[in-house]
Parts: structure tokens; C-alpha cells; sequence
């Protein structure tokens, strides 16, 4: 009855944190580049009425000339870059930055020039993938670095039971790796979906999968058989949602904009997205966000290894000369 309840109760928490999340995505004070006479009164008028038709504020950052505000693009400061002018606007979308904000704004800027009277030209400069046109393979391939990661975990623990902690961290790394070059090999060779940059996107998986199967055996060390509720919160109830894979972080609730950077699904996302879309512009964050769980969860596990429920006893060596004579005795 309470393994009923507690699955119930899961499966309404699953069903509401996405929903939460993706169901009706609105935007939160967009960042967007902005060059030429923003200050003049048409400029005014068209941004006024963009925040108006997108329901939110626009964070507006003046550039020098296009080429800066190109920069901040490739840097993922901004996700637009708006060329005010005399007479007609540009916009200039991202849809690497987020495909649901540029899918946004390429629907509203039209419409609010017409209303303005000033000519609005809409371009993606930065587009997604042919075979990813909604930009959600990334979000899909972390997704499953991170669910096979603790479901890893959670069968070493099942059919090696008898693994010491030493030796259970080796198999989650080895497993990492394995599982990690499996993903990106199915997803770029064989399915040619996204072009991946093959060793990066390899070890970022597999440092996913390593994170999220070393998250699970420290909450085994921690609560024991009821381990998978609080990994199941944090990867999946919490994280997943607010990863920015599938629904863009300007577009989030905005205490899931701020947490899934956090947390090692949108860690994860984030260092796939960049390594995809932006290589030159990687970011350290991300590997540090998860390396540092990474790194917690392997501690606390080591350092409470004694009750972890599994291992083997290791048989105490004989002492010298231990054991009486030969044969003839």
C-alpha cells in the first residue's frame, strides 16, 4: 500500500513539473541586443510595443555596431539582436540560443511593425540543425544520460551487490563512458541528427552519466532502500524541467530559470548546446556545476561507505607461521 501510494503520488509530481514547466511557456525580461537609434521615437515605439505583444520586458543591451552585438550571440548574452533604423527594423534571431524565444519573436516583431508602420525584416543567423529543427536532440540525448545514469546505478546495486565502494565507483565510471559513446554514436553516426563534436559531446555524456549513477549511490548510502525518491526529485521531478532543453530559461517559471542552471541535467544541457552550437565560446560553468556534484556525491558515498548495502567481506590474512605443520602433522 505505501509503495502504491508513493507511486501515485510520483507519477501526479511527473505530470505537474512538466506541465508546470513547458505547458504554457511565457517569457521572463528577455535579454536582446540592440544597435542603431534605439532612444529615437519609432525605435521606442517598436520596443514598446514587442513587450506588449511578448507580455514581458525586454532587457535591453545597446551595442556599438552589429559586429558587437554578433559577439554577445556567440557569447549566449543575448537571444536577438534588433538593428533599429529610420524607417525599418531588423531582427536578427538565434534559433541556436533557444527555439522557442526565436519561434516568439519571429511571430511577434511582424506583427508589431505593422501596427507601428515600420517594415520589419526577420532572419535566423545563427539557425538549428537540418535534422533538428526544434532544437530538442540535446535536451533528449542529456535526458538520457541522466536516467540511465542512476538506473545504472540502481542495477549495480541489485546484480553486484558484492561490488566494495572502490570498486563500484570504477564500474559507474566504466559504464559512464560505455553508455556515453553509445548515445552520441547512435544520435550522430548512425541516426545523422545533430553533427556532434564527437569527443566533447562523448565526454560530457558520459560525465553526466557518471554524476547522475554517483547522485543515486550517495542518497543509497544515505536513505537506503528509499534512495530513488530523492534521486527522482532532484534529476527528474526538478531538474529535467528546468534544464532549458526543452523549453528555453527565459521562457521558464522564474525560480526553474535560476535552479536548473544548478542542478546536472541543466548542466548537462548546457555544455551540449554550447559545445554544439557555440564551440568557441565554452563556458566553464557547466563543468563545474557538474563536476562539483560529481564530486559530492562520490565524497559523501566514500565517506559513508559502511552503510551502503552492499560490498563483501574482505577475509582477514593469516598471520605468519599461522596454521601448524605440513602433511605429516
Amino acid at each position: 500500500m505505501v509503495l502504491c501510494l508513493i507511486l501515485a503520488g510520483a507519477a501526479g509530481f511527473f505530470a505537474g513539473s512538466y506541465t508546470y514547466a513547458m505547458a504554457n511557456p511565457t517569457p521572463h525580461r528577455l535579454p536582446v541586443a540592440v544597435v542603431g537609434e534605439h532612444r529615437s521615437p519609432s525605435g521606442q515605439a517598436f520596443l514598446a510595443g514587442m513587450e506588449k505583444a511578448l507580455d514581458t520586458s525586454l532587457r535591453i543591451r545597446p551595442y556599438e555596431d552589429d559586429r558587437a552585438a554578433r559577439r554577445a550571440v556567440e557569447e549566449q548574452e543575448v537571444f536577438a539582436v534588433l538593428e533599429l533604423g529610420g524607417e525599418r527594423v531588423r531582427l536578427d534571431l538565434s534559433g541556436a540560443s533557444g527555439a522557442s524565444v526565436a519561434e516568439l519573436l519571429a511571430r511577434a516583431g511582424p506583427e508589431v511593425g505593422r501596427e507601428t508602420g515600420v517594415p520589419v525584416t526577420v532572419r535566423d543567423i545563427n539557425p538549428l540543425q537540418e535534422g533538428d529543427p526544434r532544437g530538442l536532440a540535446l535536451f533528449y540525448i542529456s535526458l538520457a544520460a541522466v536516467i540511465v545514469g542512476f538506473v545504472g546505478a540502481i542495477q549495480l546495486s541489485v546484480h553486484a551487490r558484492a561490488l566494495n565502494p572502490g570498486e563500484r565507483i570504477a564500474f559507474t565510471a566504466g559504464y559512464a563512458l560505455l553508455c556515453g559513446f553509445a548515445i552520441a554514436a547512435v544520435v550522430d553516426w548512425l541516426l545523422g541528427a545533430v553533427d556532434l563534436p564527437f569527443v566533447e559531446s562523448w565526454l560530457i555524456l558520459a560525465l553526466t552519466l557518471f554524476t547522475s549513477g554517483m547522485v543515486f549511490s550517495m542518497f543509497n548510502t544515505l536513505f537506503g532502500r528509499w534512495a530513488m525518491l530523492p534521486t527522482w526529485g532532484l534529476m527528474v521531478l526538478v531538474g529535467n524541467p528546468s534544464s532549458g532543453g526543452a523549453v528555453s530559461w527565459p521562457l521558464l517559471p522564474s525560480p526553474l530559470g535560476v535552479i536548473g542552471q544548478w542542478l546536472p541535467p541543466g548542466a548537462s544541457v548546457n555544455a551540449q548546446h554550447t559545445a554544439v552550437y557555440f564551440g568557441d565560446h565554452q563556458h566553464a560553468f557547466p563543468f563545474l556545476v557538474l563536476s562539483g556534484w560529481a564530486v559530492l556525491s562520490s565524497t559523501v558515498f566514500w565517506v559513508w561507505r559502511h552503510r551502503h548495502p552492499g560490498g563483501r567481506d574482505v577475509p582477514a590474512r593469516e598471520p605468519a607461521g599461522a596454521g601448524g605443520g605440513g602433511p605429516a602433522d
